[in-house]
């Protein structure tokens, strides 16, 4: 697994708002972090569905390879995933055009810009 693949896992159990069920997500932690540890990946989950008034917290990715439908990234739903709950992957990836994107949206999310 690395980063920019997107890759489906299972979100459950959830709570009110968090992001629930099977879907795909977006690996963004770095690699070398990938590499020392097994445990954790930090991910951004996809929705297939743009609600009104969310285009600042998201970032569209176009269908390719696996991925069956354009889907938006969910800047503001960043999550640690334990690896055990990664099923099927890569369906694709991201060039770093699009990754520089989400990591400027990402940035702002977390009030580090």
């Amino acid at each position: 697994m690395q980063r920019g693949e997107i890759w489906v896992a299972s979100f459950k159990p959830w709570r009110g708002m968090e992001v629930g069920r099977a879907r795909p997500c977006v690996i963004v932690q770095a690699d070398w972090l990938t590499a020392e540890t097994a445990g954790t990946l930090i991910v951004l989950p996809l929705t297939s569905q743009l609600w009104a008034g969310a285009d600042p917290l998201r970032v569209e990715i176009r269908q390719r390879r696996r991925l069956q439908k354009s889907s938006w990234v969910m800047i503001d739903k960043i999550q640690a995933l334990d690896s055990g709950r990664f099923r099927d992957g890569p369906l694709g990836d991201l060039d770093d055009s699009e990754m520089a994107v989400i990591e400027q949206k990402l940035k702002a999310v977390l009030g580090m810009m």
